[in-house]
């Protein structure tokens, strides 16, 4: 058994402010009050309140100048896609905006990897596609068919699809475990996406982007319905 994480007085404190800024109790642009009233009125140090500080500023959330004070950073206008783990922790509404990136993105890299795909490249493919239908089921389907798409956008030839690729999944890492529907069954993964991987193995780009198409657009609905399901059992718990 994994031992579960143990929260410091840090962790919890960073949590508080993060949700207090994304909610918009701390408006973009706004300053944050002294350091001195902050920690008294949390209950910690200034030195605990320094710490979770410096973990928000990391995170692109606040920006500190000495002398000046504390301020909430506009991280809808300056920010980058390495928020967007934190955004979906914070609000899985998020999820839907990604879903619709994942889609036209994912288009597009089936579409350009039919048409870049080396030989090699085809046949990592086929033998990655192959270990989707072979995982035990839940996760390791998950993970392999990852794989797939991970392979998919080294085929395009173009690194940038690869980055954007690992940034939509790492987007997921909050919510995975409610997005496993898809995964569940290793031969009906394997058979929704067989289609893109043979698309992108003859070089037809309109079937590949077609084929992409319809696969994220299956998995989504199924994923969003493990979602939708998820949370009705975190409200009926309460």
């Amino acid at each position: 058994m994994e031992a579960l994480p143990r929260e410091t007085i840090v962790d919890v404190l960073e949590k508080r402010l993060r949700e207090d800024i994304l909610a918009g109790r701390h408006p973009a642009g706004s300053y944050l009050p002294p350091e001195r009233e902050l920690a008294d009125g949390f209950g910690v140090t200034r030195t605990t309140l320094k710490h979770a500080f410096g973990r928000l500023v990391h995170a692109g959330l606040l920006e500190t100048r000495h002398g000046v004070g504390t301020r909430v950073r506009d991280f809808l206008r300056l920010g980058g896609a390495d928020l967007l783990p934190m955004l979906v922790r914070h609000s899985p509404e998020w999820i839907g905006e990604i879903f619709e990136v994942r889609r036209s993105i994912g288009a597009l890299i089936a579409e350009r990897a039919a048409s870049h795909a080396t030989v090699a490249q085809i046949a990592e493919l086929r033998h990655l596609l192959a270990a989707v239908k072979d995982a035990e089921g839940g996760e390791p389907v998950q993970l392999a068919d990852v794989e797939v798409h991970r392979a998919l956008a080294r085929a395009t030839g173009n690194r940038v699809y690869v980055l954007l690729t690992n940034t939509l999944f790492n987007a997921y890492l909050p919510v995975r475990a409610s997005l496993a529907g898809p995964f569940e069954d290793p031969r009906a993964a394997h058979d929704r996406l067989a289609p893109v991987v043979e698309a992108v193995a003859t070089g037809d780009q309109r079937a590949a982007h077609s084929a992409a198409g319809d696969y994220l657009s299956a998995t989504e609905r199924i994923m969003l319905e493990g979602l939708a399901r998820s949370r009705g059992h975190r409200g009926g718990a309460r």
